[in-house]
């Protein structure tokens, strides 16, 4: 990479002496990405307010006693959201597993020091919704909890005994008041027997007076890098102040399990002057402008064959967005959806977008939030000339092939530091191919197709709070078949497929005809 030299000496990369937008990432050799999907954590989350980089840039250089920052912030998120506290972490799965540590441990610092290991601990459990089941929970299970799933008012006041810590909720899955364990169901039965309620608010708008605290809950987290527009790698929680105080000591810079969930001075008044600033922005303002940045798309658009748009304006908090959908008939433009979104994906530029395919049609959605000046301008177009552009129709035909696939398969899985040994136990017809796939943990139904020497397969492995795909793509030399594993958020890894031996000749089976005399 070449550099140049500052007054010292010293070696300044490029993007320092440059104020152009994205040289930055593309003097390490990233090509930035514009970002038609939202707030979502692995593309970046939101673009951060003015206010929010003016706070940290201001809090920098200087230094301040942390747990006094703690209560001083602390004071101030009561002052704003009308809560009784708050407390800002390093994020809002940070904030949640603080607060499960607090309910463990309930301030005690000789428990605070053995989490994970419960042993010993009257609070050891914590009570999940199965409808508030999700990937982000690993906050809470990451404190050692036994989490204990409950679908019903009468299942809830089963569960909660004198191990229960503390229940948790995802807004937005199955809580509102009409559905059968909602927030206020919930907090009669638990208010009495004095279990909190932790609500995991993540991408929702914030409201003040806080609904869910209005609605019975007792701590609420959000996402500093959703809708807030504060950083990236901060969240808050704000509610009861002595689960607050006792969550504040299980994080950093208090040595602990929390030690490792640290969040400098900087991104909290950044959090801080994000929560600061919802209360003056002008939401109105904000909606209008996303709505115009749709309106440019929809111009470009209008007119192409079998293209018909509409724009949905969600009503409830959560990731609370509008959102433009283009559909289109695939067999008159010769491509579909997921074409679309995969082309944007890896050509320049390089565009996030959603997409789906189903009832003949396909489809691309934008959503604006997070979308910058010029940037309505650059997708509209490439939308447009995607889709214009001259292909051949799309063909469900399949290349021949000789192979046949039927039967079992060892398969050796090379992931980046280790190795695991899976089994395929396959049949064919055609060019199709279905079967079982046993894993390091699990059976799953494994389907996919063979063209020529090309081998594609994908099975799902499905828990509350988990999905791990497995795509495999290989060719086969005869009896093995080599290739890579696309493992969704997982990233990838490679396998080698031989296939088993032929087991030993069978044997005779005799049925009795009764009862043993004998075991």
């Amino acid at each position: 990479m070449a550099t140049t030299n500052d007054p010292q000496g010293l070696a300044v990369l490029p993007f320092l002496q440059s104020d152009r937008a994205g040289s930055i990432y593309e003097a390490i050799g990233l090509e930035p990405i514009i970002n038609c999907r939202g707030t979502f954590t692995i593309i970046g989350g939101s673009v951060e307010l003015p206010a929010v980089l003016q706070a940290m840039e201001a809090a920098s250089g200087y230094f301040v006693q942390y747990d006094e920052l703690a209560a001083a912030v602390g004071e101030r998120l009561a002052a704003i959201t009308g809560a009784e506290w708050g407390l800002i972490a390093s994020g809002c799965a940070a904030a949640i597993k603080h607060v499960t540590i607090a309910c463990v441990t309930g301030g005690n610092p000789e428990k605070l020091i053995r989490v994970p290991d419960l042993t010993g601990f009257e609070k050891t459990q914590v009570i999940i919704p199965i409808t508030s089941r999700n990937a982000y929970d690993h906050a809470v299970r990451n404190v050692g909890v036994e989490v204990i799933e409950v679908a019903t008012p009468e299942e809830l006041e089963q569960a909660i005994n004198p191990r229960t810590a503390m229940i948790y909720m995802a807004t937005g899955r199955g809580s509102e008041e009409d559905q059968v364990l909602s927030l206020e169901k919930m907090a009669q039965i638990a208010a009495p027997r004095g279990i909190p309620i932790l609500c995991d608010a993540a991408a929702e708008n914030l409201t003040i007076p806080n609904v869910h605290l209005q609605r019975g809950a007792t701590l609420v987290a959000y996402s500093g890098g959703k809708a807030l527009c504060g950083p990236q790698c901060a969240g808050f929680v704000i509610g009861d102040k002595a689960l607050l105080t006792s969550a504040w000591q299980a994080s950093a810079p208090h040595h602990g399990p929390g030690r490792d969930d640290k969040i400098g001075k900087e991104e909290v008044m950044g959090m801080l002057a994000a929560v600061e600033s919802w209360v003056t922005r002008d939401h109105e303002g904000e909606w209008a402008s996303w709505l115009s940045i749709l309106e440019t798309i929809s111009a470009t658009l209008d007119g192409i064959d079998s293209v018909t748009m509409s724009v949905e304006e969600p009503q409830g908090l959560n990731n609370r967005v509008p959102r433009l959908t283009v559909r289109w008939d695939p067999a008159v433009l010769h491509i579909t959806g997921e074409q679309v979104a995969e082309d944007f994906a890896r050509k320049s530029p390089r565009i996030a977008i959603g997409a789906a395919d189903g009832d003949g049609m396909a489809s691309v959605n934008v959503t604006p939030s997070q979308m910058q000046p010029g940037n309505a301008e650059t997708v509209a177009t490439r939308i447009k000339d995607i889709l214009c552009a001259e292909r051949p129709p799309l063909s469900d035909e399949l290349a021949a092939t000789t192979l046949d696939l039927s039967g079992t398969w060892d398969v050796r899985v090379d992931y980046a530091t280790s190795s695991s040994h899976h089994r395929w136990s396959l049949s064919q017809d055609g060019n199709w191919v279905s079967g079982l796939h046993e894993t390091d943990y699990a059976t799953l139904e494994i389907h996919g197709v063979v063209e020529g020497d090309q081998v594609k397969l994908e099975s799902n492995m499905r828990k509350p709070g988990n999905w791990i795909p497995f795509l495999f793509g290989g060719a086969s030399q005869g009896e093995s078949i080599t290739g890579m594993i696309h493992l969704g958020e997982y990233q990838t890894a490679t396998f080698t497929a031989q296939r088993a031996a032929s087991g030993s000749k069978g044997r005779r089976v005799t049925i009795p005809g009764g009862p043993p005399l004998a075991t």
